[in-house]
C-alpha cells in the first residue's frame, strides 16, 4: 500500500513510487547478511549443553543462531532430574517462525525425544526444502541420563537421518544406531558407512569414548566417498558436558558459511578440541562441566 503523499494519479507519481521501491530494494540487497543456523534442540539451565550451548557455539564460530526448542530439560553438570516435552504443534510453528522470516543457511537438530517430534521435524524440514542438516543423535547425557524414548530410535534412523547432511554419532550412539558393537579404532570407518544410508548422509565418528591418548575421529565424506582422519590429543577432564552439541553446531555454523564439507568438519574439529582444552581450566558445577565455547574470542 502506498503512503498517503502518493496517493495522487498520474504517471510521475507511479514513476517516483517505482523508483522508490527500486532503490528500497537495492539497499537491502548491498546490506549485510549473517549465515544463519536453525538449532532444533532441548534446553539445558546450566547453559553447557542443548539449545544454550548450540546458540554459544553457532555464535562464536561466526554464524547467527535461532532456535527451535523441542523440550524444557531439567538439567545441570550433575545430571538429569525432568523433561517437559514441547507441543508438536508449538515445535512445528517456532520452525515455520524462524524460515517464513529469517530463513536458515543451515540447520542443527540435536535432542528430538519422541516418534511424533521427529515426524513433526522431518516433516516440517522437508516442507521449507532445508539444506545443511546436521543431525547431533542425542540419546544420552554426558551424565548418563537417557534423553530419548527407546520407541523413538528406529523413527530417527528411518526418518531423520536420510534427511541430513551429516550427522555425528558418538560412540554409544553409533553403537544402537548400527546394531554393531565398536571396540577399537579400527572398527570406526565401518560403522559409518554403514550409517550413511548407502553412501548418501555423510558422518562424523567421534572416538572420544576409547581410551587412546591421540584421539582420532574418522569423518566419512559420503559425497565423496572417502574418509579423512581428524586427530586430537585427550585432555584428561571432567568438562565434557556438551561437547556433541558443540561439535554438531559449529560444523553447522562452517557449512552455513559455505565452507567445503572436509574443510568444515576440520574446523569444527580444532574448535571443540580446542574449546575441551581451554575449557579444562575452569570449574563449573559439580559434575561435568562446560567446555570453553568462546575461547577463540579471548
Amino acid at each position: 500500500m502506498r503512503p498517503r503523499i502518493f496517493t495522487s494519479n498520474g504517471p510521475a507519481c507511479d514513476k517516483l513510487w517505482e523508483y522508490l521501491i527500486f532503490l528500497h530494494s537495492q539497499i537491502l540487497n548491498e546490506m549485510k547478511k549473517y549465515p544463519i543456523v536453525l538449532a532444533i534442540s532441548g534446553t539445558d539451565p546450566s547453559g553447557g549443553a542443548g539449545q544454550q550451548a548450540d546458540i554459544k557455539a553457532i555464535s562464536a564460530t561466526g554464524g547467527y543462531a535461532a532456535c527451535a526448542i523441542t523440550a524444557v530439560v531439567v538439567q545441570n553438570t550433575l545430571g538429569v532430574t525432568d523433561i517437559l516435552p514441547v507441543p508438536e504443534k508449538i515445535i512445528a510453528e517456532q520452525i515455520d517462525a524462524v524460515f517464513e522470516d529469517i530463513g536458515a543457511d543451515a540447520v542443527k537438530i540435536g535432542m528430538l525425544n519422541s516418534s511424533d517430534v521427529i515426524r513433526t521435524v522431518r516433516d516440517r524440514l522437508k516442507h521449507y526444502k532445508a539444506g545443511n542438516i546436521v543431525l547431533d543423535p542425542v540419546m544420552v547425557a554426558t551424565s548418563g541420563d537417557r534423553l530419548i524414548e527407546e520407541s523413538a530410535v528406529k523413527s530417527l534412523m528411518e526418518d531423520l537421518v536420510p534427511m541430513a547432511r551429516v550427522i555425528t554419532p558418538n560412540i554409544p550412539e553409533a553403537e544402537i544406531l548400527s546394531g554393531q558393537k565398536i571396540n577399537s579404532q579400527e572398527d570406526l570407518p565401518a560403522v559409518a558407512k554403514a550409517l550413511s544410508c548407502g553412501g548418501r548422509v555423510s558422518v562424523m565418528m567421534k572416538a572420544g569414548h576409547l581410551s587412546d591418548e591421540t584421539l582420532v575421529d574418522i569423518f566419512y565424506n559420503a559425497e565423496e566417498d572417502r574418509y579423512i582422519e581428524l586427530k586430537s590429543r585427550r585432555v584428561h577432564t571432567p568438562n565434557t558436558h556438551g561437547t556433541g552439541c558443540t561439535l554438531s553446531s559449529a560444523l553447522a555454523s562452517y557449512l552455513a558459511q559455505g565452507m567445503a564439507l572436509d574443510d568444515a568438519a576440520r574446523a569444527a574439529k580444532d574448535y571443540i578440541a580446542k574449546a575441551i582444552e581451554s575449557g579444562s581450566e575452569y570449574q563449573i558445577g559439580h559434575g561435568h562441566g562446560p567446555v570453553d565455547h568462546f575461547w577463540n574470542r579471548k
